[in-house]
């Protein structure tokens, strides 16, 4: 496997476990990070979302899918420039921004690890 292709799966890892942990305690998260705890089927059907997105992103990593492995690159980066929207206009707690930066680090990991393997 490439170090792109690495990249993106160990960040499909993260995505597997956040998901899980939103589907099966989001409340455990969710007071760990003070954020208010629900009992709303939201955040577990966001978790699900999170577990598909990490077999997406492990499926393309180990088929080693440059295009989608670029594609993730963007994807993430913007996950960061949402939240920061979500926590500025006040929908959000500021500590929403730390999720974004696990997001842009990884996506620069990637888009460095891609840049190499092109050069």
């Amino acid at each position: 496997m490439k170090s792109a292709a690495f990249s993106v799966f160990v960040f499909s890892i993260y995505l597997y476990v956040l998901g899980l942990v939103l589907v099966s305690a989001p409340n455990l998260l969710l007071s760990l990070f003070r954020i208010p705890e629900t009992d709303e089927v939201w955040i577990r059907v966001v978790g699900m979302l999170v577990v598909i997105l990490g077999y997406y992103y492990s499926t393309a990593a180990r088929h080693g899918l440059t295009p989608f492995l670029r594609a993730t690159v963007a994807g993430r980066f913007a996950v960061l420039l949402f939240f920061i929207a979500f926590v500025v206009l006040g929908f959000a707690p500021p500590v929403l921004i730390l999720f974004g930066l696990i997001d842009a680090a990884t996506a620069v990991w990637t888009a460095v690890a891609l840049s190499a393997e092109t050069s």
